[in-house]
């Protein structure tokens, strides 16, 4: 069996490609687009990637599905706080949110924003998603947003901070 330069070239093209297609999904979270003319078989896990040219019996082309970051649909400056579940910080029934759902990690108190609406805090907890299940006093308004933490002691280290959060489209 003879080989040419060129089948050498596409073979060493071949496993370069597979080299770099499983360095990048080992790394996790990024989106892969592979030229119109690149065939692409995933395992399970996502441990064995093979790349190479579609075969004549194939009409068509397999491309992994991008991996797809939250969108935001709006940046608003708020005051950011925290409340624990004592009845001090909130009403007679503290492990219960105005929206019906027990409290936990991840429930924050807004005025302005529906009930279910995800949000990120970028500058205080980075790619952390919250979900708005909770009211606050009428008096705070729609500009304050409270964190809910397990402890009083927690809810009052963090004090006030001033920090853009980010509307995630549901």
């Amino acid at each position: 069996m003879m080989f040419n330069k060129t089948n050498n070239i596409n073979r060493a093209n071949s496993i370069v490609m597979s080299v770099i297609m499983v360095a990048v999904m080992a790394a996790g979270g990024f989106e892969i687009f592979l030229p119109n003319n690149t065939q692409a078989d995933f395992s399970v896990d996502n441990s064995i990637i093979l790349a190479s040219k579609p075969s004549a019996e194939s009409n068509t082309i397999m491309q992994p599905k991008p991996v797809t970051a939250a969108h935001v649909v709006n940046k608003v400056r708020m005051t950011v706080t925290a409340y624990s579940s004592t009845v001090a910080q909130t009403d007679s029934t503290p492990f219960i949110t105005a929206s019906g759902k027990t409290v936990a990690d991840g429930i924050v108190a807004n005025n302005m924003l529906p009930f279910g609406t995800k949000i990120r805090i970028p500058d205080l907890y980075g790619d952390k998603v919250f979900v708005v299940q909770d009211r606050m006093n009428k008096r705070k308004g729609q500009y304050h947003l409270d964190i809910w933490m397990s402890t009083y002691n927690k809810a009052k280290n963090f004090g006030a901070e001033v920090a853009y959060i980010e509307v995630l489209q549901n």
